[in-house]
C-alpha cells in the first residue's frame, strides 16, 4: 500500500525580522497547512528541523506549534506528525513534551542517545508510519542535527565526526533493512547541509568535523525518499528523491524569489520503479510581501512612487521594504525622511536603508557597501584575525566555527 505524506521544514517559529515578529505570517501559513491536511488527509506530516528560530523560543511561538498539532489531530486523527530538531532548536527542549505530543499522535526526535551498553539507541530513531487500519506502511529514519558530542566515541569507527556520521547512517539503514518488508517504504528525514545545496544568507552555518556539507553517498539506494531540512530554498540534491522542502516564508530579502512550498509525496513500494515515487508541490501563499529597491537615488524614488498604494491597518500585515542605493557623493541628511514622505502612509515597514559607495573613475574600481547591521561572532573573529596581521585561513575559520557550535550546544544543555 502507498504511503502519503507532507514534507516541510524550517518553520523558524518566533523569528524576528529586523525587530518585527512574524507571528501573523506563521499563523497564515499554519492555517493554510491545516486546510491542505483536511483536504488531502495524508498518513504523516514530516517537519525536518528548525521548528523554532532560537533554542529558547518565546511562549507565543511554542503555543503556535502546539495549537497547530492539536488542530491537525482534530481534522486528521489518523495522521502522524514527526519532527526532528535542527541547528536552531534545542533537541532536549522539543523532546521534553513527549507526553503532550503523544496525545496529538506526534513525535519529536531531538538528540542522538545511547543505550545502557553505550551503543546508539536505534529504536528511538526508527519510527513506523501507519495507515488508517493501523498497519505499518513505512519506516522513517529520523536524524536530527548531528552534534559531535552525541555521536563520537562509541567505538573505533567513531573517533571523528565524519566517521561517526557515516557509521550512524550505516547502522540506522542496516537496522531499517532488517525491519522492513517488501510492501513498506523507507524514508529518511535529516537536518543537514548536503553537498550541492544552494544556500541563502539567512541560514546559520553548520560545520561538523571540519566539513560543512555532507555527501549524498550516505544514503543507501534502498531509501525511497530523503526529506531534508536546513536550506531554505526548495530544491533537489543530485537525485529526484533527495529534497529540501525549503522554508514556508521568506526569512531574508535574499529569499524574495523563492517559491515556498510543502512537498506532497506518495510512495508505492510495489509499483514499477518509474511509478514508485510521486512528487507534488503545494505552493504556499505569501501573506506579506517583501520589496527590495536598488539603484541611484533618482531610480530609488521612481521605484518608490511605483509601489502599490493603499492603507493596511494592522502593522503585522504591512509589506517589508529594503532600499539599497548607490551614490558617489554624500547623501542628503534627511534622506530617510524624504523616503518616508514618498511612501504611502500605513502601507510599508521600512526595515533598512543601505548605501553602496560608487567611486569616481579615477578611484579604485571596487565598490564598498556601508551597512549598520550588527556584527556576528564569525565576522568579529575574521576582523580580529585580520587586524592581528594574519592571512585568511580556512582551517582556522572552520575550527573557530566548530568551537562556536560546541559552545552553543553547551548553552542549550544548561537551559532549564
Amino acid at each position: 500500500m502507498a504511503v502519503h505524506f507532507f514534507h516541510t521544514s524550517d518553520w523558524h517559529l518566533g523569528q524576528f525580522f529586523h525587530n518585527h515578529d512574524r507571528e501573523y505570517e506563521h499563523a497564515q501559513f499554519l492555517d493554510w497547512l491545516l486546510e491542505q491536511i483536511q483536504e488531502k488527509q495524508p498518513n504523516a506530516l514530516f517537519i525536518a528541523g528548525d521548528i523554532f528560530d532560537v533554542i529558547n523560543p518565546a511562549s507565543s511561538a511554542q503555543r503556535q506549534l502546539y495549537q497547530f498539532l492539536a488542530d491537525a489531530h482534530a481534522i486528521a486523527p489518523h495522521m502522524q506528525t514527526l519532527m526532528i530538531a535542527g541547528n536552531h532548536d534545542s533537541g532536549y527542549r522539543i523532546e521534553q513534551v513527549e507526553p503532550l505530543l503523544a496525545k496529538f499522535k506526534a513525535k519529536a526526535v531531538g538528540v542522538i542517545q545511547r543505550n545502557a551498553d553505550n551503543q546508539l539507541d536505534l529504536d528511538r530513531l526508527l519510527v513506523p508510519i501507519y495507515d488508517a487500519e493501523n498497519k505499518v506502511i513505512a519506516w522513517c529514519l529520523t536524524l536530527p542535527f548531528l552534534r559531535t558530542a552525541e555521536i563520537t566515541g562509541l567505538n573505533e569507527q567513531t573517533q571523528n565526526a565524519q566517521n561517526a556520521i557515516a557509521y550512524l547512517h550505516q547502522q540506522l539503514i542496516a537496522e531499517a533493512k532488517r525491519r522492513k518488508t517488501e510492501d513498506q517504504a523507507l524514508i529518511l528525514m535529516s537536518h543537514a547541509h548536503m553537498q550541492g545545496g544552494e544556500t541563502s544568507d539567512s541560514e546559520r552555518p553548520i560545520i561538523i568535523g571540519h566539513e560543512e556539507a555532507l555527501s549524498t553517498a550516505l544514503f543507501d539506494d534502498v531509501i525511497d525518499y530523503v526529506a531534508l531540512g536546513h536550506l531554505h530554498k526548495p530544491q533537489k540534491v543530485q537525485h529526484p528523491h533527495i529534497r529540501y522542502s525549503g522554508s514556508p516564508i521568506p526569512l531574508s530579502f535574499s529569499e524574495i524569489q523563492y517559491k515556498h512550498q510543502v512537498l506532497e509525496v506518495k510512495i508505492d513500494p510495489q509499483a514499477a520503479p518509474e511509478q514508485r515515487l510521486q512528487l507534488g508541490s503545494l505552493l504556499i501563499p505569501r501573506s506579506v510581501q517583501l520589496h527590495r529597491i536598488r539603484g541611484s537615488l533618482d531610480e530609488v524614488f521612481q521605484q518608490l512612487k511605483a509601489l502599490p498604494q493603499g492603507t493596511v491597518e494592522r502593522i503585522c500585515q504591512r509589506d517589508y521594504l529594503e532600499i539599497e542605493y548607490s551614490t558617489d557623493v554624500p547623501p542628503p541628511v534627511d534622506l530617510r525622511q524624504q523616503i518616508e514622505q514618498t511612501l504611502p502612509e500605513q502601507r510599508y515597514r521600512l526595515l533598512r536603508i543601505c548605501r553602496v559607495y560608487t567611486p569616481q573613475e579615477d578611484q579604485a574600481a571596487d565598490q564598498s557597501k556601508i551597512d549598520l547591521a550588527p556584527p556576528t561572532p564569525d565576522s568579529l573573529f575574521k576582523q580580529l584575525w585580520s587586524k592581528m596581521g594574519y592571512q585568511p585561513d580556512a582551517s582556522v575559520e572552520r575550527d573557530f566555527m566548530q568551537l562556536l557550535i560546541e559552545a552553543q550546544h553547551s548553552l542549550e544543555q544548561e537551559q532549564p
